[in-house]
């Protein structure tokens, strides 16, 4: 590797982190509005303007490395599109297109070409199967090479075997300094099985310039991968995320991790060794800045010695335990006023309908996200935490799950933890539940192995990285936990001490049962010395003297003072907005005392409860802005 351009290569490493670009495809569906059966690399024959947009945004967001929209351009992934006979066409194509960029901006830029894996596993290639996949790797990266790109990426391989090839191939067709990155699934393996310390041992003596990972299971997961490597790495590492996990909405696939997660990321990875770092599927432009922002900030000694001396530096032993992240709804409580409406399961498989009158507040833009009922009166639902994913997945809209204790042992609780983690549901409201034998079927018996406060405790060892019994897990949790309490509850003093227990086990916020008059609130509010943590208001709006009646005397827990119910009486036809006005005098009153509210609709009108809400916004226009 004793070329001018692996030269400077190495050079540039050598002064410290570098920073490529984010994801190539993800923008091109985005941008381009593209269905998923086109194919992208062809782009850089009929849309290059397109192509060309994506590498200036990451240029202008600081990115040092782009890389050719060239990933599935090898002749066995085009023929899926009847272009195997453009190969040349294509790679130089898309070369032409990044020089483009580069020469339009100015700046020192590296233009890098892109190489995927072939798409078929080798053993489907027929006799010799490694000699035809290093002939066709060897194909497009000759393309490449005669365009005079600055360095080529062979990056995504889940099989060690077929990643091997492309670096041969590559070794075979020219001398460019060469970055090799593996894929990595959950459990820290390629898809072929092989392990971070394989891919390493297997690659560096190779003759590569920069071995490392991208794409895998988000910035959690590469963190324990790059973990792994760094102990045994003599050669400069690098990482490339994808922006956390997918989700689906509709025909279109969205990546939660917000710019600042992952460049908090960065900066763990940066002190594992890392030298190059960027994006992968889901990242953009903002996340690419975001960690250029952090590299302009941090110190990264151990990383500079380390590529540039080209010995391994001291790192700590590799950790089981990742940086856990938080919350939307994390980040909104305690800085805005936040809006959650709570939803009941259907009875049956159909979500349809459901999710129809949920769409309706999510359009409106003033709901946060949406508390999903675990058995409410012990009737028989669909699972709150089915319901729960399909919120977040359909509707691109966090939930909070109601987690209740009466229906599960201790078993089925730990279980139910590490499913909703692993759906990506993380915002979690403990309570004991209703009675069993008051619903559906009385003969139902009840669960009693934990209480909330214990429960609490439980999830917060979690995001420890323990079990209640201090057992380590795998990974830790980052679930947000709020508890209940209940105001206008008969004995105060009992419901402050039960509420004192769940705080000092960790609780992250309260939600209480549906409050009706101001002096309810200050009470509490008096007897707790404050409210130690944000507190979320329960409002439910009244429809009728005869549905405030019967949530009095037969649910548990609501309380509806005796003035309200004269009033409501008194209201006759007109009580429903009396209901109404009710909710609105009290958020007056209080509203300002409180992070938000909690808003059960009545008798699941969703209806009722966005007119309740664009009449709050009208009234107090601050709401919008984060204050009542």
């Amino acid at each position: 590797m004793a070329n001018e351009q692996a030269e400077r290569f190495i050079e540039r490493v050598a002064r410290g982190p570098i920073l490529g670009d984010g994801a190539m495809g993800t923008q091109l569906f985005e941008r381009g509005e593209l269905g998923y059966d086109r194919c992208l690399d062809e782009l850089n024959l009929s849309n290059p303007e397109l192509v060309k947009s994506i590498h200036l945004d990451y240029i202008s967001a600081g990115a040092e490395i782009i890389e050719t929209n060239t990933f599935g351009a090898n002749r066995m992934r085009l023929a899926a599109h009847k272009l195997e006979g453009q190969v040349q066409k294509i790679n130089e194509a898309a070369v032409r297109i990044a020089q483009e960029a580069r020469r339009l901006t100015g700046q020192q830029i590296w233009v890098c070409g892109a190489i995927g894996p072939l798409g078929r596993p080798l053993s489907s290639l027929g006799p010799n199967p490694d000699q035809k996949a290093r002939e066709i790797f060897r194909q497009q990266i000759q393309a490449l090479s005669q365009m005079d790109v600055d360095l080529l990426v062979i990056e995504t391989f889940g099989d060690l075997q077929e990643l091997r090839q492309a670096v041969l191939a590559a070794k075979e067709v020219c001398d460019l300094p060469i970055i090799a990155q593996a894929t990595f699934t959950e459990e820290g393996k390629t898809l072929s099985g092989d392990t971070p310390l394989e891919i390493v041992r297997s690659v560096e003596e190779m003759g590569v310039a920069v071995i490392g990972a991208n794409c895998s299971v988000g910035s959690e997961g590469m963190l324990g991968v790059v973990q792994e490597m760094a102990p045994v790495a003599k050669l400069p590492l690098s990482a490339q995320p994808n922006a956390g996990f997918p989700m689906y909405q509709g025909n279109r696939v969205f990546y939660r991790s917000s710019p600042e997660y992952m460049a908090r990321h960065a900066r763990q990875l940066m002190d594992a060794g890392v030298v190059m770092l960027g994006g992968c599927c889901g990242t953009t432009p903002e996340h690419i800045a975001a960690i250029r922002d952090t590299l302009l900030v941090t110190q990264a000694p151990r990383a500079k010695k380390f590529a540039s001396s080209g010995m391994r530096p001291h790192r700590t032993a590799p950790s089981r335990i990742r940086a856990p992240e938080s919350t939307g709804l994390s980040r909104k409580i305690g800085k805005k006023f936040v809006v959650t409406v709570e939803v009941d399961p259907p009875k049956g498989f159909d979500v349809s309908a459901t999710l129809e009158a949920l769409l309706g507040l999510k359009s409106s833009g003033m709901v946060d996200a949406f508390n999903v009922a675990d058995n409410p009166r012990a009737q028989s639902r669909m699972s709150a935490l089915a319901m729960s994913a399909l919120i977040q997945s359909r509707l691109g809209m966090e939930s909070i799950l109601h987690l209740t204790l009466r229906h599960r042992n201790m078993v089925a609780l730990q279980s139910e933890l590490l499913g909703a983690h692993a759906l990506g549901v993380r915002n979690l409201l403990v309570v004991m539940g209703d009675p069993p034998n008051t619903g559906d079927y009385p003969r139902a018996t009840a669960v009693s192995d934990i209480v909330p406060s214990s429960m609490i405790k439980l999830i917060k060892a979690f995001n420890r990285g323990t079990d209640i019994n201090g057992k380590p897990l795998e990974y830790a949790s980052s679930f947000l936990v709020a508890c209940a309490f209940n105001p206008g509850a008969d004995n105060l003093d009992r419901e402050i001490r039960v509420l004192n227990r769940k705080l000092e086990a960790g609780a992250d916020f309260i939600l209480t049962q549906p409050v009706y008059t101001p002096e309810v609130v200050e009470e509490a509010k008096r007897r707790l010395g404050g409210f130690p943590v944000p507190l979320l208001l329960g409002v439910l709006p009244l429809r009728s003297y005869r549905h405030a009646e019967f949530l009095h005397n037969e649910v548990p827990g609501i309380t509806i003072p005796k003035e309200v119910l004269e009033r409501l009486r008194d209201a006759g036809e007109q009580a429903g907005e009396v209901g109404m006005q009710l909710c609105l005098d009290l958020l007056k009153e209080v509203g300002h005392q409180v992070a938000g509210i909690y808003v059960i609709p009545p008798a699941g009108r969703y209806d009722m409860v966005l007119k309740m809400l664009e009449r709050l916004t009208e009234k107090f226009p601050g709401l919008t802005e984060g204050v009542v």
